[in-house]
């Protein structure tokens, strides 16, 4: 009888121990995951501090001047056949681009975020990924792509009036700083505002870090509703948007640098 209990509790023992195994398997497994994803974040926010950049010297070369972008569907079919680029460029291709690749690095923040402001980490994230599906939604670029194309083809005035007709339509849902493209611009600032006051709190990211994601999207958001509504007030919010676009700039830099540290650390 001795004997049969003895064997009994020896099995419960290496039962247990057999479910202590697996749950470490299992805890180093996700902890392995979530390593990857600090990783692809941070590289994420670089390509975007990239193409930042990017859009800083090209709005430059081309002397960032507003009015110097054709405001009718005529002329900016005109343009997309002198130079597809810029006709895609005004038409905030390489924005939505942007937009589109933040989205793991919104979700790197959130995991950063998940043992300490979980609720507002995941609330900020979903504001970014509804403000990308509406930047896409109504970004207009590739539809004008292809409309300047059938313009140019077009037999007739009747389809030609036809096409700038569709071109007005969609310029009136797309263009850059009209109201139609105002929400899908806000939305991922005010989920940049909502992460960056939760990075201040959390204390996974630095201070100083926090404060710069808080003025830049609070200068942006001036900003865009600036140029969406008040047009009279276009030369003050381009003197915003410059400190703004920077100091975001310099947020994802930070955020980054400390994602891929929050790796090594893990790894330690």
């Amino acid at each position: 009888m001795l004997h049969v209990n003895g064997q009994n509790k020896l099995q419960e023992e290496n039962h247990m121990v057999g479910q202590g195994t697996n749950q470490m398997t299992e805890t180093e497994r996700s902890e392995k995951q979530w390593r990857s994803c600090y990783t692809l974040g941070g590289v994420a926010a670089l390509v975007v501090v990239f193409a930042s950049l990017l859009d800083i010297v090209i709005s430059m070369l081309l002397g960032g001047d507003p009015s110097a972008i054709p405001q009718t569907a005529v002329d900016r079919f005109a343009q997309f056949q002198s130079n597809a680029w810029l006709g895609l460029y005004y038409l905030d291709l390489l924005n939505m681009t942007t937009a589109i690749i933040m989205i793991p690095a919104f979700y790197a923040l959130f995991a950063a975020h998940r043992h300490v402001n979980k609720v507002y980490a995941a609330f900020a994230m979903l504001v970014s990924f509804i403000g990308t599906a509406v930047f896409i939604t109504n970004n207009t670029a590739l539809p004008m792509l292809s409309l300047s194309g059938k313009y140019a083809t077009a037999a007739t005035d009747a389809q030609r009036n036809l096409l700038a007709a569709a071109g007005e339509a969609m310029l009136a849902r797309g263009a850059h700083g009209s109201p139609g493209t105002f929400l899908g611009f806000l939305l991922p600032i005010v989920a940049s505002l909502i992460m960056s006051l939760v990075m201040l709190q959390g204390g996974v990211f630095g201070k100083i870090n926090a404060c710069f994601g808080i003025v830049g999207s609070i200068l942006f958001m001036t900003y865009f509703v600036f140029t969406s509504f008040i047009p009279e007030m276009d030369p003050v919010a381009m003197v915003l948007a410059i400190p703004g676009g920077l100091l975001t700039i310099v947020w994802m830099i930070l955020f980054a640098i400390r994602l891929f540290k929050l790796r090594s650390i893990k790894n330690s």
